[in-house]
């Protein structure tokens, strides 16, 4: 069996393609799989390699490769034909042209649009709102299969990575995203908060849970730059020794240890601390009680879904015209995590608007030291999305089925 499959961001290749392909490659080990990504403004650059790195029986295409591929390129490593083409990220114009150029049963999980609904012989759904979604896109019933958020098997596999023996349970975890405009401004943000908070409780662990897909050497220019000046952060430097990195003040005095492990982190502390995105999920499904921030401190900045997160390229007006549409999106919605929205009420502890790190801080050990709300936001964040739990599995079944169909 041979499937092609398109994804895009950080978020969608660790939360969604990641579980995936581990449910596919231990339901048929003999699969083939072609997993091709697409450029996205959310993206870091670190999606194949990562993707290479876990799979590496899986042939992966970076976006330049794909881009020459859809405009008629001969491609090495791809095939003549698929049997399947599965949209898990990304525009969807991108799985319809893998689709053109290889074949194959179309299939797409949680997104359609009206114009490629009639083709999709399989279309998954996080949950019953998404099925109505998908039904209003024009995708027909009996092509529709709810399977769960992807997103939940692989946080409950990443919380189960061991730990470095170094690392101190029970404290604070910041993790700040992956996104370029979140690791050159919010990583800085972020450390002047820890700062503040490492002033007030000496000794209440504090770690920073970086992604795989932000390299070190980023880390290090974000917090020797201290980000724009409206987000109030102080510089900084990066240590490393060996194979241990910290983010630690000019002189060294005062440093917070980097962990890769972000999730296994996340799920050994009593708090998170990071921005609305697939982390919020990941880190309810495993009852970690979070704060969640979005700062509108320098709002033209931030990456905006489509189209309207180039007017900051128009000259002169462009800046100013981008900061209100991102102000106007921020105010529109009652709940910027998923989490919250799902739930109808706040779980996740969210923080729109001028923020400032100092009172970052002094939320975040207010939530430390609020036990009864840390215990019950964890039993409610982890039933709310209990049942999600093996959507991997159950979306690996129907694809392979629909993939042998094919043959």
């Amino acid at each position: 069996m041979r499937l092609a499959l398109t994804v895009n961001g950080p978020g969608e290749t660790a939360g969604w393609a990641r579980p995936l392909l581990s449910a596919l490659y231990r339901r048929d080990p003999e699969i083939e799989i072609y997993a091709f990504l697409v450029p996205d403004d959310f993206a870091t650059g670190y999606e194949a390699p990562m993707l290479r790195a876990a799979f590496p029986q899986a042939h992966v295409f970076e976006p330049s490769r794909y881009l020459a591929f859809a405009l008629g390129a001969g491609l090495e490593g791809a095939p003549d034909r698929v049997d399947g083409v599965l949209y898990l990220g990304g525009d969807l114009m991108h799985a319809a042209r893998v689709r053109a150029r290889l074949h194959g049963r179309a299939a797409a999980y949680k997104f359609s649009r009206s114009r490629y609904a009639a083709s999709l012989a399989r279309a998954y759904a996080v949950d019953d709102a998404n099925v109505a979604q998908l039904e209003a896109w024009g995708v027909p019933s009996d092509r529709i299969v709810r399977v769960g958020n992807l997103a939940i098997d692989g946080a409950i596999a990443q919380a189960n990575e061991p730990l470095p023996p170094w690392f101190e349970r029970d404290g604070i975890v910041v993790l700040p995203g992956s996104r370029s405009y979140e690791v050159e401004h919010m990583i800085p943000f972020f450390f002047t908060a820890a700062l503040r908070m490492r002033a007030e409780r000496p000794s209440l662990p504090i770690a920073f849970g970086i992604s795989p897909f932000t390299s070190l050497d980023a880390v290090e220019k974000a917090i020797e730059a201290g980000g724009d000046a409206r987000v109030w952060s102080k510089k900084g430097r990066l240590i490393r020794e060996g194979e241990r990195a910290w983010i630690a003040e000019r002189d060294g005095e005062r440093r917070f240890p980097i962990v890769r492990e972000s999730l296994a982190a996340a799920a050994a502390s009593g708090l998170a601390l990071t921005l609305p995105g697939t982390k919020c999920i990941e880190l309810a499904a495993l009852g970690v009680p979070t704060i969640a921030i979005t700062p509108l401190n320098a709002a033209e900045l931030i990456a905006i879904n489509g189209p309207l997160t180039y007017l900051n390229r128009i000259p002169w007006l462009g800046a100013a015209l981008k900061r209100a549409v991102a102000v106007r999106i921020s105010k529109r919605f009652r709940f910027h995590t998923q989490p919250n929205i799902d739930a109808g009420e706040e779980l996740v502890r969210e923080y729109h608007g001028t923020l400032t790190p100092g009172r970052v801080a002094r939320v975040a050990l207010a939530s430390y030291d609020d036990r009864a709300w840390r215990t019950r936001v964890a039993g409610q964040m982890k039933e709310l999305y209990a049942r999600h739990a093996g959507a991997a599995q159950r979306l690996a079944e129907s694809l392979t089925t629909m993939l042998r169909e094919n043959n």
